[in-house]
């Protein structure tokens, strides 16, 4: 994980990461999250009954210096708010650090808990919603309190992001809307949400792909293969990035 010049005393992005984690472990903003979050994490599933479940809202997670932001839907009930970090202990974690591993951003492929010694280089995860919703479904409403959160990671970041990667349809529309709002302007029509889409913005590009859920990935909808590909174009951005900077 790359060390932040500057992050010393706080103000560079790994400290201002660290303030705004702060901050948003304490929310409870969304009534019905809170509730639901509280109650999964206090009942358990059964092959997780001896965990201490997080059962929190979940940060980000990833290099300070990423140029590549990768964005979900919201924890799973018994991964992310069971382990408390994103897309870790559970099949999408290991579909998605599989593929990062694979092109290049993550250490390792094995996403168990937070003391599993994963790191990325260049990446960092997030999600539009940051409580475990019931369902797998938060509300509009739900979205719109959490979006300063994302924001706020982004404000950050911005220095160096090119790249967002968008996992699935949901994440897809938070993206666009987060980035309108910082005054960039998206294409009208906007283009619709399906896998592989890749929407140019010029100082970044939205890359869309199906979300790496089990229903997408036992179904057949999103494959291994097809996940890869998207990998491999963040993977090539940030590379034709790297060499426009250093020309």
């Amino acid at each position: 994980m790359r060390a932040d010049a500057g992050d010393a005393g706080g103000a560079g992005p790994g400290g201002r990461l660290r303030v705004l984690r702060d901050e948003l472990v304490g929310c409870r903003a969304c009534p019905r999250l809170v509730a639901w979050r509280e109650k999964v994490s206090r009942e358990k599933r059964a092959a997780f009954r001896d965990d201490d479940y997080w059962g929190r809202p979940v940060p980000g997670f990833g290099d300070p210096g990423a140029s590549v932001m990768v964005v979900g839907l919201a924890p799973a009930a018994h991964g992310a708010n069971r382990t408390g970090r994103m897309f870790t202990g559970d099949r999408a974690g290991d579909w998605l650090y599989r593929a990062m591993h694979k092109a290049g951003f993550a250490n390792q492929a094995l996403s168990r808990d937070r003391a599993d010694g994963l790191a990325l280089t260049g990446a960092y995860v997030t999600a539009g919603v940051r409580c475990a919703p019931p369902g797998n479904r938060p509300t509009t409403r739900e979205r719109d309190r959490c979006a300063p959160f994302l924001h706020r990671e982004i404000d950050i970041l911005w220095d160096r992001l090119h790249t967002f990667v968008a996992l699935g349809g949901f994440a897809y529309t938070v993206v666009l809307k987060t980035l309108a709002a910082r005054g960039m302007e998206i294409p009208r029509p906007r283009p619709r949400f399906a896998h592989g889409v890749e929407v140019d913005l010029g100082a970044v590009a939205v890359l869309a792909s199906y979300h790496p859920s089990q229903q997408n990935t036992f179904t057949g909808t999103l494959t291994e293969p097809m996940f890869d590909r998207v990998w491999q174009r963040a993977a090539e951005r940030m590379a034709t990035v790297a060499t426009k900077e250093g020309s």
